[in-house]
């Protein structure tokens, strides 16, 4: 059987920028993207924890180290700088029970730095834990 399972997530990232007069997007840090796995142009969920508002878009980068987590287009009437967010990509996967899947996992703090890697990350032997 196929499940959809979340493979990445940035959990309470801060929102440090919005623009409305843009195609649309979410702009992430390349730095987290490259540690959690996402690419550019995948779709993510996101999920506003100050104001509850959840919507889908697609991932661009921005450069690496900056922090930076922009919602752009239509979404940015979504959240106001600030906002801590949950940013979640999934895939279609064959699984069993045994499998013991984790997804790659990175609790991040209000200036979008790592403050605790969970899932895949916590066990990978080239991860040091910030």
């Amino acid at each position: 059987m196929q499940r959809i399972m979340l493979t990445s997530k940035l959990h309470r990232a801060a929102v440090t920028d919005k623009s409305i007069d843009y195609e649309g997007s979410i702009e992430i840090d390349q730095a987290l993207m490259d540690e959690v796995g996402l690419v550019s142009h995948e779709q993510v969920h996101v999920y506003n924890i100050n104001n509850g508002n959840r919507f889908q878009t697609y991932v661009i980068p921005a450069p690496a180290n900056s922090g930076r987590i922009s919602i752009n287009g239509a979404a940015a009437r979504q959240a106001e700088i600030n906002d801590r967010i949950i940013i979640a990509a999934y895939g279609i996967m064959s699984l069993s029970k045994e499998d013991g899947y984790r997804p790659k996992v990175l609790l991040l703090n209000e200036k979008n730095a790592i403050v605790e890697r969970q899932g895949a990350l916590a066990f990978s032997s080239s991860q040091v834990t910030v």
